[in-house]
């Protein structure tokens, strides 16, 4: 699985409680509200726009630092083995 600069910065540009989740092979954007319904069941939350705007601080990220920021967390979910 690979999380590119693009779903950072979806999710960045997203509304406050969106939440990037993988599900069934690929990586979405959702609200917080979506994650318990049924089209979203069993997706793993990788991380919610606050805590990456908590790691980031702030939406107004150059080239690199997304980049930085889609390696990190593609790291973390495949030590997660997701």
């Amino acid at each position: 699985m690979t999380i590119s600069t693009d779903d950072v910065r979806r999710l960045l540009d997203a509304d406050d409680d969106s939440v990037l989740v993988l599900i069934e092979g690929r990586v979405e954007v959702i609200t917080g509200g979506e994650i318990d319904d049924e089209k979203h069941r069993g997706a793993l939350e990788v991380i919610s726009r606050a805590a990456l705007l908590e790691r980031t601080g702030g939406t107004d990220l150059s080239d690199h630092e997304l980049t930085e920021q889609a390696a990190a967390l593609d790291t973390e979910v495949s030590e997660l083995g997701a």
